[in-house]
């Protein structure tokens, strides 16, 4: 019978995940209350997070180092706040988080409605309709950035309609 031990020191064993968690937040929201204090609690209780305390979060694309820290990720928690699809990297952000969820990777998703109603979430009402507004207005005449834009509407729905 072969020894557990010497299964972990063979090189090609690489774990299924590198973090436990990834955060995914609008910074200026929680970045520094809710999102700080569910971090910290998470660290106490030596559970490995992601957490992207840098990001400058108006680009419009994320960066490879967050598509794979998404992709190495067993659960994904989602703070939904009040200008959360204001920026186009949280959509971004959950998009892939989606994707990593319904395809290959099968990662858990927790959403969290931090003081903003999981309806307005799913249907883009409430805060979500203005920031939707300017961004159909902003790719009104791109059809690829219209396109991205119903993925975020997508995405959206089906994280609030998570159990």
């Amino acid at each position: 019978m072969e020894s557990s031990s010497s299964f972990a020191s063979n090189s090609q064993y690489r774990p299924r995940w590198k973090y436990v968690v990834f955060l995914s937040f609008r910074g200026e929201d929680t970045q520094r209350n809710f999102t700080s204090h569910l971090y910290a609690g998470l660290k106490n209780r030596e559970i490995f997070t992601f957490l992207d305390d840098k990001r400058i979060g108006n680009g419009d694309s994320i960066s490879e180092e967050l598509v794979k820290a998404i992709e190495d990720s067993q659960v994904a928690v989602i703070v939904f706040s009040k200008n959360y699809a204001t920026s186009r990297w949280c959509l971004n952000e959950l998009v892939k988080i989606m994707e990593c969820k319904e395809k290959e990777n099968g990662q858990t998703v927790i959403p969290i409605f931090y003081d903003v109603d999981p309806s307005d979430v799913r249907k883009q009402s409430g805060s979500f309709t203005e920031a939707f507004c300017r961004h159909e207005l902003e790719y009104m005449d791109d059809v690829e950035g219209m396109q991205k834009v119903k993925g975020w509407r997508t995405a959206l729905t089906a994280a609030a309609d998570l159990k």
